[in-house]
């Protein structure tokens, strides 16, 4: 006698492309946004919060950057790197490859701007030059070669911020016996660096322990990717070189 058949268990089947239909988003896409991790909406890789960079999808389905992970909606992630916002490729490839990725965390059609790597590192430099403007109302900065000196030779610094078109010679000066446990990061040009603190052109700003010093370490080295070149520099190496 044969045995009676169960009910048959349904199989899934998923569509033979490397295109997903934005109306059938990855599985993994639906990951609440909790824990210190998030996902790569393009890369797919899982990374640190502060490394990536949170986008929502505004009223008229445009993606809007959101710095600050602040505004209200779900949260799409992307790596803050330069290889995942321009992944080599012609720049149309690229900017579609963009498109669908978004497309598909946001479950339908959105509006990417084309200049989107461009627009980012705008913003992110609007964003550092507010906190550090910041910092320096909060008695929490000091510039100056001797005066930032002072700050780390009394372990008073979280970070250090120096001009990116200063000099090289006495950057190296400026850094030689730092502790290398301080991170260097070079953001900026001296003339905005300066504007925040009355002055033409500053390469020498030390910044304090607390939040804004964190804010500041995180932006820079958001922005240190996206640029897709190295802003932040080791201080040790420096150092050893002066």
């Amino acid at each position: 006698m044969s045995k009676p058949q169960g009910p048959k268990k349904k199989q899934l089947r998923r569509r033979a492309t490397t295109e997903l239909d934005p109306a059938e988003p990855d599985e993994l896409d639906e990951e609440p946004e909790t824990g210190p991790l998030r996902r790569c909406v393009l890369s797919r890789e899982r990374l640190p919060k502060e490394q990536m960079i949170r986008f929502v999808v505004g009223p008229d389905r445009a993606i809007v950057p959101d710095l600050a992970a602040r505004l209200p909606g779900r949260g799409i992630w992307l790596s803050a790197r330069g290889d995942v916002l321009e992944p080599g490729r012609a720049e149309a490839d690229s900017h579609r490859q963009l498109v669908r990725a978004f497309a598909r965390a946001a479950r339908g059609p959105v509006a990417v701007p084309s200049n989107l790597p461009s627009l980012l590192e705008e913003a992110l430099v609007r964003r550092i030059t507010e906190l550090l403007g910041l910092a320096r109302r909060a008695g929490q900065a000091m510039a100056g070669f001797e005066k930032a000196r002072e700050w780390l030779r009394a372990d008073k610094a979280r970070v250090v911020l120096q001009a990116s078109d200063g000099s090289a010679a006495e950057r190296a000066r400026f850094l030689s016996g730092v502790s290398p446990s301080v991170p260097v990061l070079d953001p900026l040009p001296g003339a905005a660096m300066g504007r925040l603190f009355g002055r033409d052109f500053v390469v020498h700003v030390a910044i304090a322990p607390g939040k804004l010093g964190e804010s500041l370490v995180i932006e820079a080295r958001r922005l240190s990717g996206i640029r897709t070149r190295p802003i932040a520099v080791l201080n040790a190496e420096v150092g050893a070189s002066g």
